[in-house]
């Protein structure tokens, strides 16, 4: 089937993560199951008909955002299709994206976050707690993505030279800096780690308590459920962590190509939205500051 053929493509070739493959299939599954109540055939869809598609996303409600994703979805199957020759024209040449309201990310105040990291271990003997207490350090500490953090091993820690090697996006392998205190951290977590008495204990750096790899899951739970302690605001997932070490890293002088090398960003566009952050603290600073603000 053509969309298996595209998957694999994606999946093999483009090494996407296993998380952008259900997102796009399940974007696929929607639309081939448009066309099927349409009677068409892929090869028969036009930019009308592709247009049409997408308003009806929009009366359904969704937003701007997910309807681009879409979008990025059908342009990426059909340029598939001609380069395989499965089709000999691009319905999505002539459909442009949305526009979208740029949103800042999300981040946790840094004075709240070093000193919920600063309270340090409930007990130090209790593996859960460690580990989750690891589990933070290593998002805030480093920047790295939750999918970076699940796939990461034992053997990545690079004790001597205080550095994790990280592997991103389509496998890229980059170095992250780990400092003291984090190390020390995650030593005495590997010590509770190799007590625990379970059988097949993985190699992962992250478990839960049978010692298997943790899931996205458990690290979800954990994060919103200490961020919690400290903050209101509805998005508290471990993605606002990295967004929140990112920032913490401009406003405290980093150079943003310093900081796009850690957080393993392709290019320094994506990089560039932390910029917009730091011109809200400046202001937020400004107008509290200047007697004429």
């Amino acid at each position: 089937m053509n969309k298996d053929k595209f998957l694999d493509f994606l999946r093999f070739e483009k090494r996407y993560s296993f998380h952008t493959i259900t997102a796009y299939t399940a974007e696929l599954d929607r639309f081939f199951a448009f066309i099927e109540g349409e009677e068409l055939s892929f090869q028969e869809v036009d930019h009308r008909l592709i247009r049409h598609y997408l308003s009806l996303m929009k009366e359904q409600g969704r937003e701007a955002a997910s309807i681009n994703r879409s979008i990025s979805t059908l342009r990426s199957f059909y340029k598939f299709l001609r380069r395989e020759g499965m089709t000999d024209k691009n319905p999505m040449s002539l459909v442009r994206a949305l526009k979208t309201p740029k949103k800042l990310p999300v981040v946790v105040e840094q004075d709240k976050m070093v000193a919920l990291l600063d309270t340090g271990f409930q007990d130090d003997q209790d593996f859960e707690l460690v580990r989750d207490h690891v589990i933070l350090e290593l998002l805030f500490g480093t920047g790295i993505r939750l999918a970076e953090l699940l796939a990461m091993q034992e053997r990545d820690i690079d004790t001597y030279g205080r550095k994790l090697l990280v592997y991103g996006k389509r496998g890229k392998e980059r170095f992250v800096p780990i400092h003291q205190t984090l190390l020390d951290k995650v030593k005495h977590y590997l010590k509770l780690k190799y007590t625990l008495d379970v059988e097949n204990k993985s190699t992962t750096l992250i478990v839960n308590k049978q010692g298997k790899a943790a899931s996205r899951k458990l690290v979800y739970d954990i994060v919103r459920h200490y961020l919690s302690q400290i903050t209101s605001q509805k998005k508290r997932s471990p993605h606002v962590l990295r967004h929140t070490f990112a920032t913490a890293l401009l406003n405290n002088g980093a150079d943003l190509n310093a900081i796009k090398e850690l957080l393993g960003h392709a290019g320094l566009a994506a990089t560039q939205v932390y910029t917009h952050n730091s011109v809200e603290r400046l202001k937020s600073i400004y107008k509290q500051a200047h007697p004429k603000a």
